[in-house]
């Protein structure tokens, strides 16, 4: 029986190129010989695609290449660059298409799909290099609608990556200039108390046209206010699954994780980020590439229901050729 040759595509131009290594070499070692001819397609921080060690065209990399499974985490991985790459040379991968890909990673554009769909979120505000305010006037705008705390983040990035916890309105404007100049947009959301979750979805798996697995309780670091991308760097969140939320809880966060998927539009898999307060859970971001490293959430989402990351592989390989 021939083997299917399957393009695993990992590191990238992101500020999660560690992460991405760490789910590339998960997925390489995780998909059995006897079935898959696994090529490690590695693209370099500037942009530059390798193939066997070699500078190469994505072109010449994906040649004879079945199926790609994208371990690409934020930037070109996630923003719809890569997806496009692959639509034009014609070749299969899981994971969501260009379009959906990049409105997920885009927190103010994905926001407001969330808002239409009437899905739970935050209260927050954008801005961006183009807003001709100062950040004084922007504190104030984002006073005049709520109050602190606030988080501030990067608009597209992923893993907690640049996030900032602020506690009154005096710090407020000196963190959104930090924000705008390292990353050119952010976003100022309420900071609301509760704790996290993540939910994972995948489609057509078993036997359900949208699978949700188990909600996870993360737990973070004592003394810290928010996950921070150094935490998953670190291996330091610890995933409580099964969790000790209760059943209608449960059911909430995996309602809410199935409608953002549909809301977004998006393909395959993905898991959702959610804060579940007193008055019920809201939503922080969809994720497009789950990371599969030992120490992210969803290998022991995976294993919470007796699966594990070769079949959810397997799994991800199977859609992409339908």
């Amino acid at each position: 029986m021939s083997r299917t040759a399957v393009g695993i595509l990992r590191g990238g131009t992101s500020r999660e190129y560690g992460l991405s290594l760490k789910t590339g070499a998960a997925m390489l070692s995780s998909l059995p010989e006897e079935r898959y001819d696994t090529r490690d397609i590695f693209i370099d921080k500037s942009g530059l695609w390798h193939m066997r060690g070699m500078p190469s065209s994505p072109a010449r990399a994906l040649a004879q290449i079945d199926v790609v499974l994208n371990a690409l985490h934020g930037g070109i991985g996630e923003d719809g660059t890569v997806q496009r790459v692959l639509d034009r040379a014609g070749i299969a991968y899981a994971g969501s298409r260009a379009r959906a890909s990049n409105l997920s990673l885009n927190k103010t554009r994905a926001r407001e799909v969330f808002r239409q769909n009437r899905i739970s979120i935050p209260r927050g505000a954008s801005f961006s290099l183009d807003n001709s305010m100062t950040a004084q006037d922007m504190a104030r705008a984002v006073f005049s609608e709520f109050g602190p705390p606030y988080i501030i983040k990067p608009v597209s990035e992923g893993a907690g990556t640049g996030i900032i916890f602020v506690a009154t309105i005096i710090e407020l404007s000196g963190a959104i200039a930090d924000v705008l100049d390292a990353y050119g947009a952010a976003l100022v959301e309420e900071y609301l108390m509760g704790e996290e979750a993540t939910v994972g979805v995948a489609e057509d798996f078993r036997g359900e046209e949208l699978y949700v697995f188990p909600p996870v309780h993360i737990e973070i670091p004592e003394g810290h206010k928010h996950i921070r991308y150094e935490h998953h760097e670190e291996g330091s969140l610890r995933y409580n699954v099964p969790s000790a939320f209760s059943h209608s809880e449960k059911r909430a966060l995996a309602d809410m994780a199935r409608a953002a998927h549909r809301a977004l539009g998006l393909s395959h898999f993905s898991r959702a980020d959610i804060i579940l307060t007193r008055r019920g859970p809201y939503l922080l971001e969809v994720n497009t590439h789950p990371g599969l490293y030992q120490g992210a959430a969803f290998p022991p989402m995976l294993e919470s229901v007796g699966s594990s990351v070769r079949e959810f592989l397997e799994h991800a390989v199977s859609l992409a050729r339908q």
